[in-house]
């Protein structure tokens, strides 16, 4: 929670005018994921306010800013689609087909929330540090080709004057800035756009035309208990998409507290922001409102136009609500098109092109773990996606390491030093056995631990199972700087070897 008793005059100032400007700023994406999804653009909006409230108020960062995402919305597309399958087999069409489908988009915000909380609560909101930098670019490239397909559905029976209008939203977010920032790029486009379509009577698609708004003025979002929540056979269904709403909003909360953190350099709450966007959602759930998470754009924006505080993120959603409660007749005559141009804009911006550059200079392996995510993440979903490129990074990883390397020298006639080097884990347990002769070894030999680190019980077995076979035949062997942990594996071997007392005090390698 926040506590205006901390807040100068400058910084109330700032963190109000910054929530406006992102209030206008969230309606044209919350309207057009609506639409990726192929719901009531309402139920998106419901989302900006409801899970921007919410993680303004909860969240793990002050002006991080949270909505209906299309990371998110990409995941309920499929979702939708199994459960009007589903619905149409029991006998389901139309409205009450359309109606169905929300509760289990709704059952879905409630699941997916839980989970979120869990983790939260888990403290696993660390492992966002597991994720390497190539399945980072993966990501965000796949994320921002599925963006730019999804829009393509929209043109599909129009004339010329949805590519005109597209094309000049997209012209106004390129150039506009470079003279001003005073205004969203994006606002002036709906407004300028949506004022020529009124006036001169073109012909083209509007958001009244898809959705007509006007019946929700004045309605604010209401508790609702989804049927689906005492379905077996739903949750059972909804289940799996929930885990990857889930893991997908919470790879792109943590990575956003990560850039922000960068930028303000300050340190946010990674476990607190999955707490956050969990209770976030489960309330969406409880109120008709789809999944969301945090949105990077918004988040930009607001921190680049002052809005450093919790205040700033809670305007931008009350403000946003206060603009669908009364305005609704104004947004019905917006153009399609203008949407369309302001998602291949954000689409654009999202693609890391530096990560060209970056694929000419990265090992092979790197490369191939950005590709792999980025095509994964087009043809299937962003979760899976990321999971199975921390997979191949870990992979790749361990087999690089999976080698211990040894010097060794004579100490006179009858003894013989061991240098070890590396870590020694399970990956790298083969090359640790063939690097001893215990046949033809002197009777004295000495294995020094200094540059070696025992990172699992694999390694700690490993050595345990050396010391047991220099004992059979009958040499001494001294263990030489090794870690308390390992000692007390080996005393209890009961082999015949000697532990040097004058060693450094180390742990085997653990997360503190």
């Amino acid at each position: 929670m926040f506590t205006l008793r901390n807040y100068t005059r400058d910084n109330f100032k700032n963190d109000i005018l910054s929530g406006l400007v992102v209030a206008v700023a969230l309606v044209p994406e919350a309207i057009a994921f609506s639409f990726i999804v192929g719901i009531n653009p309402i139920i998106g909006l419901y989302t900006a306010f409801i899970l921007g409230l919410v993680t303004a108020l909860l969240g793990g960062k002050p002006g991080m800013i949270s909505g209906a995402t299309g990371s998110v919305a990409v995941v309920l597309v499929g979702l939708a689609v199994s459960a009007a399958a589903m619905l149409q087999k029991s006998g389901l069409s139309g409205d009450a087909l359309a109606i169905g489908v929300l509760q289990y988009i709704f059952l879905a915000a409630i699941l997916a929330g839980v989970i979120q909380i869990l983790f939260g609560v888990l403290r696993f909101g660390k492992f966002i540090r597991l994720v390497p930098l190539p399945a980072i670019y993966g990501f965000v490239n796949g994320l921002a080709i599925v963006i730019a397909l999804a829009q393509l559905k929209f043109f599909h029976g129009q004339g010329w004057s949805m590519y005109a209008i597209v094309a000049v939203t997209m012209l106004i977010m390129v150039y506009l800035p470079r003279y001003t920032k005073a205004v969203p790029a994006g606002l002036v486009a709906i407004v300028a756009l949506t004022l020529l379509v009124y006036l001169t009577g073109l012909h083209t698609l509007l958001i009244g035309d898809l959705a007509n708004l006007s019946a929700f003025k004045g309605q604010l979002p209401t508790f609702h208990v989804p049927p689906t929540l005492f379905s077996w056979e739903a949750i059972r269904m909804v289940a799996p998409y929930a885990l990857i709403v889930a893991l997908v909003g919470l790879i792109e909360s943590l990575l956003t507290l990560a850039v922000l953190d960068e930028m303000s350099g300050t340190r946010g709450s990674g476990n607190r922001e999955c707490v956050a966007q969990g209770v976030g959602n489960v309330t969406c759930g409880f109120f008709g409102a789809m999944p969301g998470c945090a949105m990077i754009g918004q988040s930009i924006i607001n921190f680049t136009s002052g809005g450093l505080g919790r205040l700033s993120s809670a305007t931008a959603a009350i403000g946003l609500m206060v603009l669908v409660a009364s305005l609704t007749d104004l947004l019905n005559v917006i153009p399609v098109g203008v949407l369309v141009g302001i998602m291949f804009m954000v689409s654009i911006g999202t693609f890391e092109w530096s990560s060209f550059g970056h694929l000419k200079k990265m090992p092979p392996e790197d490369a191939f773990v950005m590709v792999a995510v980025t095509i994964i993440t087009i043809f299937f979903d962003l979760a899976i996606a990321v999971i199975i490129g921390v997979i191949i990074s870990a992979l790749v990883f361990a087999w690089k390491h999976a080698r211990i390397y040894a010097h060794s020298r004579m100490l006179g006639q009858h003894a013989k030093l061991y240098e070890l080097s590396g870590p020694l884990f399970f990956g790298s347990v083969q090359s640790f056995n063939d690097t001893f002769d215990v046949e033809n070894d002197p009777e004295v030999v000495i294995i020094d631990f200094k540059n070696t680190r025992v990172m699992d019980s694999s390694g700690v077995e490993a050595i345990e199972k050396l010391t047991e076979k220099y004992a059979k035949a009958g040499k001494k062997l001294t263990l030489r700087h090794l870690s308390d942990d390992c000692k007390a594996v080996l005393n209890r071997a009961q082999a015949n070897i000697t532990q040097e007392e004058d060693d450094p005090e180390y742990k085997v390698a653990r997360d503190y």
